[in-house]
């Protein structure tokens, strides 16, 4: 488990030692340099969250010269959130708390939400949660976000069996403890509402951010030329190769190198419905809502979004979700954006297959979907970490949330975007402080990031590993 306050001191560099690499952006009308500003007294100043001392974590780079904003913080200041996953979300939202209007661009066409994603294909209509599937609680503070959620009926506590499923028909459920939750209309609809009491934050989308320009004190954004407004600060909430190209040439080597070292996975996802309940060996009808696979090669997950999201049934179609492993998508990676149909053909054919053996069916009894759909998710989670909440750049006023920097889960996610969100309000609250002070996470190193295919779910699992657990904690 990783706590937030478990964040340690941060080493920062004077700016002296590493000004050759900088460009100065500063603004109109009397712009102070850094070293011209005034500090506040002791009693008033703010100190960053997150501790400071006067090691280096600013340190030279040689493929981009680091953009240092000299212009004061305005006095209602905008920031730009890049990306509408769940992180940035709740980062736009946290910072409408602490009085900060931003602008979230996000490049969805049906919705917000990221890997917050959900399918609906009518007339039938047919549902499918397609990415995120659940999430379970372990921080307070997340857990009174979902208690808030839950009030308005977003969320709800999933009480379906849910468990391992041996290649061959082996169920073992989990234990009840902890709790699972799922959104109450599938996992965008949670995303879609998340803003809808928001009154400082504004939605751009589709919208495919391609440019970041320091000018004249601000950012400058723009899409394929268009542009898209001046920012005070830059929030980057998604990841993966859009968010390494869009950080190539900004003037933030010190936030692109960090993004670069991230490592994700590829998944892919197989939307099928049946006009029947698939069969189990065994019996007439499979005994859960969910299983984490184990021995198919090609399978890591399936659901049944129709009883999981108890969607009334009157002899209409189930409606399956089913994941690839991590090692199953990465033999088979192709660009996700122009899926040849050859290579869909062999993983729908290969998933399918693994579906059946997952089930202990006999070759070939498997019912045939009436419908599916084949998606690849490229970027889909996290394989390391820096474990940090977030990362700030001072001198370049921008920073990153996501759940990668923590873990791989929903409540990694929400917990990055409070702690940015926090961090930026706390800098643009302490006019004067040296910006060194504000500096997080830009040196951390990355560790591998464990966990199921599809996330992280502490504390989740069989009653026999529990007892396997408690068995190892007794003879410690």
């Amino acid at each position: 488990m990783v706590c937030v306050s478990t964040v340690k001191s941060l080493n920062v560099l004077p700016l002296a030692s590493w000004r050759p690499s900088t460009r100065v952006c500063g603004g109109s009308g009397g712009t102070v340099t850094m070293e011209g500003q005034k500090r506040p007294s002791p009693k008033t100043r703010r100190k960053s969250s997150y501790g400071t001392s006067r090691k280096s974590i600013l340190k030279k780079s040689f493929s981009q010269e680091q953009v240092t904003f000299t212009a004061p913080i305005s006095d209602d200041p905008l920031v730009a959130v890049i990306g509408g996953g769940i992180s940035g979300l709740i980062c736009a939202l946290f910072l409408e708390a602490r009085g900060v209007r931003s602008t979230v661009f996000d490049t969805g066409i049906h919705g917000l939400g990221g890997r917050l994603g959900t399918r609906v294909v009518d007339p039938h209509p047919l549902k499918f949660d397609h990415a995120a599937q659940f999430f379970t609680v372990n921080d307070s503070r997340f857990a009174e976000i979902v208690n808030g959620w839950m009030e308005r009926g977003l969320v709800r506590e999933w009480h379906g069996t849910v468990g391992e499923l041996h290649n061959g028909g082996g169920f073992v459920p989990f234990v009840p403890s902890p709790r699972r939750y799922v959104a109450t209309n599938g996992m965008r609809f949670l995303a879609d509402s998340l803003l809808s009491q928001a009154r400082l934050v504004n939605v751009v989308r589709p919208c495919w951010i391609s440019k970041l320009e320091p000018f004249n004190g601000s950012w400058h954004l723009s899409e394929n030329g268009k542009p898209c407004g001046k920012f005070d600060t830059i929030v980057i909430a998604h990841n993966g190769k859009c968010a390494n190209r869009l950080l190539m040439t900004s003037g933030l080597p010190l936030i692109a190198k960090q993004m670069k070292r991230l490592e994700l996975s590829s998944i892919w996802a197989l939307l099928a419905a049946f006009e029947d309940p698939l069969p189990f060996s065994g019996s007439t009808e499979v005994p859960f809502e969910g299983a984490f696979v184990r021995g198919v090669d090609s399978l890591s997950w399936m659901a049944n979004n129709t009883k999981k999201l108890l969607i009334s049934q009157s002899g209409g179609p189930h409606c399956w979700t089913f994941l690839s492993t991590a090692a199953y998508g990465k033999q088979n990676k192709v660009p996700q954006e122009n899926i040849p149909s050859a290579t869909a053909a062999k993983v729908k054919a290969g998933m399918l297959e693994g579906v059946e053996s997952a089930l202990g069916l006999s070759k070939g009894s498997l019912p045939k979907p009436s419908y599916t759909r084949l998606q690849l998710w490229g970027a889909a989670l996290p394989t390391n970490t820096p474990g940090v909440p977030c990362i700030f750049d001072p001198f370049g006023r921008a920073g990153i949330c996501g759940d990668w920097l923590l873990g791989s889960n929903i409540e990694a996610a929400v917990l990055s975007g409070i702690a940015l969100a926090n961090h930026i309000a706390d800098y643009f609250q302490s006019p004067g402080t040296n910006p060194e002070e504000f500096a997080v996470g830009l040196n951390h190193e990355f560790q591998p990031l464990e966990g199921h295919d599809i996330g992280q779910f502490p504390g989740l699992g069989s009653e026999e590993k529990m007892n396997e657990g408690q068995a190892y904690e007794l003879t410690k």
